[in-house]
């Protein structure tokens, strides 16, 4: 590939800022690749843990929230290393290249589930989780750095940021349809077995998918600061720079409840509904959140995109609300988990467009381009530490209602599973719309900064 322009600066407003549809495309599927992993991650490791290496549902939470918060101190590392990498071809996009093996390897080896002891699967658990998350962050947190280094305008960012949750949305779509039906095919009757080949396959598709985008996209956005920016310049992008905090705030708020409900779903549907097969299909229902995202870049064009954040939250505790008071009545259920996907996957998407514009306020107040970290602490550290958190909760919420795998659940324990999957998700998606509404007052400054930035840049 010839790299020759891929660092190359283009004045704002420059046609060949422009991002073509195979970039787009190259884009989208970095995250819908991931998502061949990563989905399996979230919403099948907690009952992996529990119900297929038999772990108590309190050790299950507190391997989860320790593991991914050591991970999510690493997130100010990996997002330092890319603000300092400077190689042919660029600072984000050589991660894809030099984690792709390593990433889909440690997938393989979560879910290998090895004859041990108990203290022996504790410790196994734990120490490959940590080393997935580590790996997972490096691999991750570049999909979010490399946005603002594409393009330096704001609403093509949101375009193409919709590209990449509509094949974030496809990935989690797939894995959500097959992975207990093909474990089930794989094993036979031994789910060890079925997992086991399952995430080998999709570890391999990562893998080559991830190559392929690493050949298919590019940076073109130079920064005033062309200089390796060490972790001290990139803490002092921090300062005041409040739409980046603000940012963190809600997407953290988001993760926990989101997480919350992808690994609590499992526990409700098996449990309280008394099908399995009803938790592939609500998986599977979920691709709905693509009309949200897709309808994203039209109602920016009458909506700001704080007001379009706020209402995802509102959608999704308007949805969540009506699950609950829809017991087992199925088709409330499903009217219910439509409309808060719709609302959710709004939610998901905004804070990964606006990430990049926290990231110009930070150049334009204090005259760094800490890209790397804002967007790495933005992202990926929220995704990580905000599923500590959940993994956490529901965990010791469950534990603590009497919950045990493989049983028929007492009515305390079904009270603990429907508390971790209603209640506490509502609660965290209600308060998320307070960030989301305060973000308002920023967004409003965003013409004049990429203004400024042009003059500074060119």
């Amino acid at each position: 590939m010839d790299d020759k322009n891929s660092s190359k600066s283009y004045p704002a407003g420059s046609n060949k800022e422009k991002v073509g549809v195979l970039e787009r495309f190259s884009y989208a599927n970095l995250d819908f690749a991931g998502q061949l992993i990563a989905t399996v991650v979230n919403s099948y490791l907690m009952y992996f843990f529990t119900d297929v290496a038999v772990l108590s549902a309190a050790a299950t939470g507190t391997i989860l929230l320790v593991a991914r918060v050591v991970d999510a101190i690493g997130a100010p590392v990996w997002g330092t290393l890319i603000d300092i990498t400077r190689s042919k071809y660029g600072k984000a996009r050589p991660y894809f290249l030099w984690l792709a093996i390593p990433y889909a390897a440690s997938g393989v080896l979560l879910f290998w589930a090895p004859d041990l002891s108990m203290n022996g699967k504790i410790w196994y658990c734990t120490i490959v989780y940590m080393i997935y998350g580590v790996l997972y962050l490096g691999i991750n947190a570049p999909i979010t750095t490399i946005l603002p280094l594409i393009t330096s305008h704001p609403k093509e960012r949101v375009v193409l940021n919709s590209w990449r949750m509509v094949g974030s949305q496809a990935g989690v779509f797939i894995v959500n349809s097959l992975t207990l039906p093909l474990v089930a095919v794989f094993g036979g009757g031994n789910d060890i077995k079925g997992f086991r080949i399952f995430i080998v396959i999709f570890a391999i598709l990562n893998c080559l998918l991830t190559l392929y985008s690493f050949g298919h996209v590019r940076e073109r956005v130079v920064t005033q600061d062309n200089q390796r920016v060490t972790l001290s310049k990139s803490i002092r992008a921090m300062n005041k720079n409040w739409p980046w905090f603000i940012l963190v705030a809600g997407n953290f708020l988001f993760w926990v409840a989101q997480q919350g409900r992808a690994q609590s779903m499992v526990y409700y549907f098996t449990y309280y509904f008394h099908s399995k097969a009803l938790v592939t299909f609500f998986n599977s229902i979920s691709i709905i959140q693509v009309i949200g995202i897709i309808a994203i870049p039209f109602l920016n064009k009458f909506m700001s995109k704080s007001k379009i954040w706020a209402a995802g939250f509102a959608f999704a505790v308007i949805g969540q609300f009506i699950i609950m008071f829809s017991g087992l009545n199925v088709v409330g259920t499903v009217i219910g988990w439509i409309i808060a996907n719709l609302g959710s996957g709004v939610a998901c998407s905004m804070p990964f467009a606006m990430l990049g514009s926290s990231v110009d306020y930070g150049e334009w107040k204090n005259g760094i381009n800490a890209t790397g970290l804002l967007t790495t602490v933005g992202s990926a550290f929220c995704m990580s530490m905000g599923s500590g958190f959940a993994g956490a909760i529901t965990g010791h919420v469950m534990s603590a209602f009497g919950y045990v795998a493989n049983h028929s659940q007492t009515a305390q324990a079904l009270t603990g599973i429907k508390l971790s999957f209603n209640w506490v998700t509502i609660v965290i998606y209600a308060v998320a719309i307070i960030p989301a509404l305060m973000y308002q007052k920023y967004e409003n400054m965003e013409d004049q900064i990429t203004a400024d930035l042009s003059k500074t840049r060119q």
